[in-house]
């Protein structure tokens, strides 16, 4: 894929960092941001993760949210530890995805708590099928009422992620009809993933990215 020249400068617009392209493309600049966001300060990180937390819990989605799908947070990404407890405390449904064994599809689960879970196929906790209720996505009759909190490496304006290289979200959220939200630290929010070569045709957006700073509405539908 070619490089614009803007890009190849490292060129970004305003509230965007400058991110250059990888030689070893998608799985470079996979490589590159998981080594920066490893290396970020602890407690920076904590703090950082404390105001996005702070934005999410602000937004309309989520107050109108009865059901909020989302990852369990580990390592250096972005906490979702503490607002899956505010979710319960407000008497949400909150769903945790399972890698469904030879697919690369996810299935939800309802959960109460966060013992009980079991390592998945990648060491990431997750729910125990016949012991956590299945939530079909599907089912979902009342799109307004359901709030998706996504993970990435990094965003782009439109919404665009670079994820660990599997497609499970994107294949959730071709299917998903609630609201998606993006949660990522500011320094990793880039101009257009597509510019840096790290965009497929199966990637698909989220609605809204959320940094500390605040809302990116997408450019884009997450439909698109």
């Amino acid at each position: 894929m070619g490089e614009s020249a803007a890009c190849a400068e490292g060129a970004a617009g305003p509230g965007s960092r400058p991110v250059y392209p990888d030689p070893e493309g998608k799985c470079g600049l996979r490589r590159r941001l998981r080594a920066e966001r490893a290396a970020l300060e602890e407690r920076r990180r904590a703090e950082t993760d404390e105001m996005i937390g702070a934005r999410v819990r602000g937004l309309a989605a989520w107050a109108r949210a009865d059901v909020v799908f989302t990852y369990l947070s580990i390592g250096a990404e972005v906490d979702t530890r503490a607002l899956i407890r505010e979710a319960w405390a407000a008497g949400k449904c909150v769903c945790l995805p399972r890698v469904v064994s030879g697919s690369r599809t996810l299935a939800w689960h309802r959960v109460h708590a966060l013992d009980g879970l079991a390592p998945g196929p990648f060491g990431i906790e997750e729910p125990v099928p016949g012991v956590h209720p299945v939530v079909t996505v599907s089912a979902i009759t009342d799109c307004s009422r359901a709030l998706a909190l996504v993970p990435g490496l990094a965003f782009d304006r439109a919404g665009f992620r670079l994820g660990y290289g599997g497609g499970y979200y994107d294949r959730f959220l071709s299917g998903f009809p609630g609201a998606s939200l993006g949660l990522c630290r500011r320094r990793f929010l880039v101009d257009d993933l597509a510019a840096l070569g790290a965009r497929d045709a199966w990637d698909r957006p989220v609605g809204t990215v959320l940094t500390e700073e605040g809302p990116v509405v997408a450019a884009m539908s997450a439909r698109g």
